[in-house]
């Protein structure tokens, strides 16, 4: 016994085929004796699992109360005695402190299996969400922390990021508007917020409809059509919602049928472009009266971009650089099209359509067969063996802690040169009643280095995959690989972060660079080298998937990419011109923006904007271009540092050092600069679509 217990804490440190079964058969050992282990402390976790609904009730009273102490006696500080150790020191040991209590009340909302803890822990999070929205808005704590960016105080550089964060954070919130100033604020936010969530409930409470024959609905799989609603002549009901819409859009081989759909879905919510003409005149007025310009600018000013004009110059150079490209794709969809269907004019409608008719007649990839060779056990000792090799990091269980559901894991994470536990990370990957629906990645401790001392970052993946299949290891879609790469980026990037400050660290950094590692780790998912670690065929996982297979699936994964990125550009401009400009109309606008962008193809008439861009309405407005911004720079990255040796572990310790372990302590501009010798640049990201075409 005690031989096997030392052969698989050092699992990891394995290589080839042979560390990738064991650690396969060792995930399955492990959540088996889940059940049995007694349960111990994480040493240097402060984060708390299995709390009652009473528990979190009496722990969000407990972290409002020490919060209003803390800012209480900050604010009471005399503004000719503030001071490092008096004004930052305590707002700074409170959040870090206090950060992986609320986590702990907040977590629960989403993947407790008790609906009492659910709604306890919903309530928790609306109470403490209401307090540190109140705590932002302190007027007397703000003119203290205000002074000491006038007195300076010897601050070291990463105090004075933190000092200025608060201070913007503040700002931000109108504390420093005069009375009339914030109340008119106050008016502006709240008819924004009510605004935005009737845009949004008017596209959930829209019911529209389309009825067709199977005939009308040719090329669509049998388990789809079976899934839709029948009308009393027998006819299929497709409704107006994205998950029967792109189906109907991708598949179906009758061309009247996709534009029937297309029409009717750019239609709904007719009613939302008054609102969201109303919306943008209330977002123009609060970034006025903030000192903006006009909101995009608001909106851009505390991220990477920093501009509104920045964002239109990346837009533009990238849209026009694309042209070329796009001309050939939308040409040979034409041909493909007259070949098919006729003389009938090619539209928006075809695009999804055809693209796919063409890339599955160039790479014939049967992604069913694919997933054949994606155990999920498998795959995730393969990305555990990837981080090894590639960022210096060891994974191992730790058995008997503490977890909220028998499936869940907790894994430690050390620097495999020194030895030093880095960080913990927990996995809840498999499907149960009452739990979050998305994958994704929560931040439960963030990291900080301060004084010698280190406060150990902890996270939380999350996802809802079925566990087992007919009492066989559930097998993973290609596209549940790449996503799972990806929020695997987010869990490095938690673990690896050690910024000064708990503010500054975690996954609470700028929006348009916060995305850039994960996207990075998901090249790993279509090299040869990588995709031989990850993969094994169900039956005999000795058995990778084959060199053919990955040159094609990397082939594939940017065939065809220039007119789709060109319709994501199309609604990033889209977005940034209306929150730039006044008195834009937005549907004349949308018009003639759409054909300018898409080399000339024409929108289909009637299509209002409001229909198919509620991202316009809560939650993106003015950065919608910031996914477009991280993929390009990514590529820039992997093109430029790891495209020659994916497993250079030089280069992915630098990588480690600079760019994910100073946190918000350093602009990403400078990050990623100082990793790539210049400032990124959207040619590689160009170059390999140009490569691949």
């Amino acid at each position: 016994m005690a031989k096997q217990k030392r052969d698989r804490n050092n699992l990891i440190a394995l290589t080839g085929a042979t560390a990738l079964v064991a650690i396969a058969v060792n995930f399955a050992i492990s959540a088996i004796n889940n059940k049995h282990r007694k349960k111990k402390d994480v040493p240097g976790s402060k984060v708390r699992v299995n709390l009652s609904a009473s528990e979190i009730t009496k722990l969000a009273e407990s972290i409002i109360n020490k919060s209003k102490q803390v800012h209480d006696a900050v604010a009471s500080v005399s503004l000719e005695k503030v001071g490092y150790v008096n004004v930052i020191l305590p707002l700074a040991e409170l959040e870090a402190q206090q950060f992986p209590l609320i986590q702990s009340c907040v977590f629960p909302k989403w993947l407790s299996t008790s609906e009492d803890v659910r709604k306890a822990s919903a309530e928790a999070e609306r109470k403490i969400d209401g307090h540190i929205t109140m705590c932002r808005k302190r007027e007397d704590v703000y003119r203290v922390v205000k002074a000491l960016t006038v007195t300076g105080d010897r601050l070291t550089n990463d105090a004075k990021s933190f000092t200025r964060f608060l201070v913007r954070e503040f700002e931000r919130n109108g504390v420093n508007l005069t009375l009339s100033k914030k109340e008119e604020l106050q008016r502006l936010t709240a008819n924004i917020d009510e605004l935005s969530m009737q845009y949004i409930c008017n596209l959930d409470d829209d019911c529209s409809f389309l009825l067709f024959t199977d005939m009308e609905l040719e090329g669509l799989p049998q388990e789809f059509l079976k899934s839709l609603e029948r009308s009393e002549d027998g006819k299929r009901k497709i409704i107006m919602r994205s998950h029967q819409i792109s189906p109907v859009l991708e598949l179906c081989k009758v061309g009247s049928t996709r534009r029937a759909v297309a029409i009717s879905y750019g239609h709904r919510c007719e009613a939302n472009v008054t609102i969201l003409e109303q919306l943008i005149q209330l977002r123009h007025k609060l970034a006025r009266l903030l000192g903006f310009a006009n909101y995009a600018d608001y909106a851009t000013d505390d991220r990477m971009a920093k501009s509104s004009s920045k964002v239109f110059e990346f837009l533009e150079s990238l849209s026009a650089s694309l042209n070329d490209l796009a001309y050939r794709e939308l040409s040979m969809l034409k041909a493909l099209k007259k070949k098919e269907e006729g003389e009938s004019p090619f539209g928006m409608e075809d695009l999804s359509y055809y693209v796919k008719r063409i890339k599955d007649q160039q790479f014939h990839i049967n992604f069913g067969v694919i997933r054949q060779y994606f155990p999920i056990n498998l795959v995730l000792s393969g990305i555990f063996k990837i981080c090894q090799d590639l960022f210096g990091l060891g994974f191992k269980e730790v058995e008997g802690a503490a977890v909220w559901h028998p499936d869940v894991q907790l894994f430690s994470v050390s620097d495999l040169s020194s030895k030093e536990l880095v960080g913990y990370f927990y996995l809840d990957l498999y499907s149960r009643v009452g739990k979050y629906a998305h994958t994704c990645v929560i931040a439960l401790q963030n990291g900080l280095l301060s004084s010698g001392s280190r406060q150990i970052p902890v996270a939380l993946l999350v996802s809802q995959f079925e566990k087992e299949v007919d009492g066989h290891p559930r097998l993973l879609q290609f596209s549940e690989v790449v996503n799972l790469f990806h929020e695997f980026g987010h869990v490095v990037h938690h673990i690896c972060n050690c910024a000064s400050f708990s503010k500054l660290s975690g996954l609470r950094l700028d929006p348009d660079f916060v995305e850039i590692p994960a996207l990075l780790m998901e090249n790993w998912c279509y090299e040869s080298l990588s995709l031989r670690l990850i993969s094994g065929f169900h039956q005999d996982i000795t058995k990778p998937i084959k060199d053919d297979l990955c040159k094609s699936l990397k082939k594939w994964r940017c065939s065809f990419s220039a007119l789709k990125l060109k319709q994501e550009i199309f609604y990033c401009l889209f977005d940034q011109i209306i929150h730039s400009t006044e008195n834009v109309d937005i549907n004349g606008l949308f018009k003639h923006l759409y054909p300018k962008v898409m080399v000339g193809l024409p929108l289909l008439r009637g299509i209002n904007p409001a229909s198919c861009f509620p991202r316009t309405a809560i939650g993106y407005e003015a950065t919608c271009y910031s996914h477009i911004w991280s993929e390009v720079f990514a590529a820039d990255v992997f093109a430029s540092k790891f495209h020659d040796d994916i497993f250079n572990v030089q280069t992915g310790l630098q990588f480690r050092n600079k760019v994910l372990a100073p946190g918000r302590g350093k602009e990403p501009l400078e990050m990623l600069s100082d990793f790539l010798g210049r400032e990124p640049s959207i040619q590689a990201f160009l170059d390999n679509r140009a490569d691949i075409n």
